[in-house]
């Protein structure tokens, strides 16, 4: 991963002394329900604790012990066999490697969704706030980048809220998904490790048992959790370009916190540029790209081959750790945005009217004409303003196709017309008030 994008909080739960005390810990723990069980002398099972629960393992030691093994499990308990001594000898009875790295990778992908869970109730905190302080400011909606209707920036927000409540939900579903742990030996028989071992285990490490774990625990597992973390960078990535483009130059509806000092550019020292939305954009890419990857380990060779093991050396760290980065960093961009109120009336007011062209159309239609005549009358004057041939209410007050009221047009380009029902939103987003 690239340290500049990345908590502290994050990248120990991917740090080799994590792993190794996790390695431990899995090993301890079998250990202790071994003796328990008769398998193993209980006063083993105590030295290992009292041996190795404070003890620093050398991930050096273990590297130079591999370049002879060529299996990390291996060196690892090599090296723990020369801190614990000779009660090392009972540890990863009737065990295979998979029963480790399995587990222990639950543990790591369970944490890290925790810090991923707070990273999108701080997303949250920071959207309801906003929303709410913007609850009734109009601003324009636009389709295809082109002005539609009014609607409010709180209700924009209040949207993205809504998706980053799914987003939690995704998070939760994907944690209990992957917070699987296996302890059945070779292919999963269980034949030299009783599965009480298995369930102990997985008490221990606050995990649930894996039903069949063949040898390995099924990717299918693994696929949806990094398929659920591409789904949340895909929501950021949303809001991350809805911001970048308000700030465009020509909109300028919203922008980015640029601090005292900051500097845009190298070479124009007017610039103010959407940098940490960009960056959020460029993260999401990266977090999708563990999702292919993924799926493509689901499909494994009968109980268990390691073709999955380098990709997820790779996708496990390297996805939640961007993913716990962007959502902060989101949450700051949100938390400090820059509104200009006045810009989004400005940029309302620009088409002279026209956003309100649905609302003459439907007045046509209930005061008797057609609704094919009514678009027509309303295009052919909507066409004139587009074209900057003067303003849309004095076309359809000189057009004798439109047979309604001056008072009465005049009434229908009310911008509370369209923000009538932003209660109702807001209650379904963020509850009663």
């Amino acid at each position: 991963m690239i340290t500049r994008y990345t908590r502290p909080e994050a990248v120990a739960i991917w740090s080799q002394e994590t792993k190794y005390k996790i390695w431990f810990e899995i090993e301890a723990h079998a250990a202790t329900k071994m003796a328990e069980l008769g398998v193993i002398p209980k006063e083993s099972a105590e030295a290992i604790w009292a041996k190795g629960k404070d003890a620093t393992f050398d991930a050096d030691r273990i590297d130079e012990i591999e370049r002879t093994t060529k299996h990390d499990v291996i060196a690892f308990l090599t090296h723990v066999s020369e801190i614990v001594g000779e009660e090392a000898r009972f540890l990863h009875q009737g065990m295979t490697s998979s029963d480790v790295l399995d587990t222990c990778f639950a543990v790591q992908l369970a944490r890290s969704t925790d810090l991923l869970l707070g990273g999108v109730d701080r997303v949250l905190a920071a959207l309801e706030a906003r929303a709410k302080e913007h609850k009734y400011t109009p601003t324009v909606g636009r389709s295809h980048g082109i002005h539609a209707e009014p609607v409010t920036f709180g209700l924009k927000l209040a949207g993205y809220h809504a998706e980053f409540q799914r987003a939690k939900r995704r998070l939760v579903t994907a944690r209990e998904e992957i917070a699987t742990c296996a302890i059945s030996g070779a292919v999963g028989t269980f034949a030299n490790v009783d599965p009480a071992v298995e369930q102990y285990v997985a008490d221990q490490m606050g995990l649930a048992v894996e039903p069949v774990s063949t040898q390995v625990i099924p990717r299918d597992r693994h696929a949806a959790y990094f398929a659920a973390l591409g789904v949340v960078a895909s929501s950021i990535e949303r809001l991350a370009v809805e911001i970048r483009h308000l700030q465009r130059t020509e909109v300028l509806e919203a922008e980015e916190f640029f601090d005292k000092g900051q500097k845009g550019s190298s070479a124009m020292p007017h610039k103010r540029n959407p940098i940490l939305t960009e960056n959020l954009t460029g993260l999401a890419r990266l977090v999708r790209s563990a999702v292919t990857p993924a799926m493509e380990n689901v499909a494994l060779w009968h109980e268990r081959d390691i073709s999955h093991s380098s990709v997820e050396r790779g996708i496990g760290p390297d996805a939640t750790v961007h993913l716990d980065f962007a959502l902060h960093r989101l949450a700051g961009v949100v938390e400090r945005l820059n509104v200009y109120p006045e810009n989004m009336q400005k940029n309302i007011d620009r088409l002279g009217g026209l956003v309100h062209s649905q609302r003459v159309m439907l007045a046509l239609t209930q005061a008797g004409v057609s609704r094919e005549d009514a678009y027509a009358a309303v295009q052919e004057n909507a066409m004139k303003v587009w074209r900057g041939e003067g303003a849309f209410l004095d076309f359809l007050k000189a057009d004798a196709r439109v047979t309604l009221p001056h008072d009465q047009l005049e009434a229908l380009f009310d911008l509370g017309y369209h923000t009538k029902n932003v209660d109702v939103v807001f209650k379904r987003v963020f509850g009663e008030a």
